[in-house]
């Protein structure tokens, strides 16, 4: 059976089980999450994400690569779900969870990456065309694939000719999230190098991201 390469299985930092545990109690700042249901096509891209980082091919080795990593009870549940329904946001928390523990941050951006193509690329694609459209269509693409009372979101806090700075409130685990926001900009040819400035897992109480180009080409980048 293809296994995960030592290469993508980065260790959690230290403390990562003490952090996952506080987390599990704590919710970022004003995120009440009642009747938080995800679209299936994120909780496929988890699927999708092991499938590729093992370099599994058949139905068998994709499925023995999920329990190894997600367990049985969860790997179950992957394998019922379809693309266009609604499922309890707490599946795709716990697999990002797993994932974290078992693969690292690298598996995680990797989901992002693929839930990015999975559940926004063809809408977004529409009507996005620099990077300033990333910026301040995050929030709309969230909750495109998210529905429910409170459940936290993004807001733009600053945005300039090299920089932009962004606030997170969503549960999602922030690496899953830098993958999302990398593969939105290279979806538009605009390659950035995403960094947090405040995490929630750090004890912080939402995360905040900046997002740099790595190309002097201000058009695309949209300032």
């Amino acid at each position: 059976m293809p296994s995960i390469s030592d290469e993508s299985r980065r260790s959690p930092a230290r403390g990562v089980s003490l952090v996952s545990a506080t987390n599990a109690r704590r919710k970022p700042r004003g995120y009440e999450g009642h009747r938080h249901e995800t679209v299936g096509s994120d909780i496929l891209a988890v699927r999708d994400a092991l499938a590729d980082l093992s370099r599994a091919s058949t139905p068998e080795q994709i499925r023995a690569t999920c329990r190894n990593v997600l367990g049985p009870e969860s790997t179950e549940r992957v394998e019922r779900v379809e693309p266009d329904r609604w499922y309890p946001i707490e599946w795709l928390l716990a697999m990002m969870e797993s994932i974290d523990a078992k693969v690292g941050h690298n598996g995680l951006r990797r989901m992002g990456r693929l839930l990015f193509q999975r559940s926004h690329a063809a809408r977004f694609g529409e009507v996005a065309k620099v990077a300033r459209d990333v910026v301040y269509g995050i929030d709309g693409m969230y909750n495109h694939a998210n529905r429910g009372t409170n459940i936290g979101g993004w807001k733009v806090r600053s945005f300039g000719s090299s920089l932009a700075e962004l606030e997170k409130t969503t549960p999602h685990h922030c690496a899953m999230e830098e993958g999302i926001l990398s593969e939105a900009c290279a979806t538009l040819g605009v390659p950035v190098m995403v960094s947090q400035r405040e995490c929630f897992r750090s004890g912080a109480d939402c995360c905040v991201y900046v997002l740099m180009p790595t190309s002097l080409d201000g058009t695309k980048w949209g300032s």
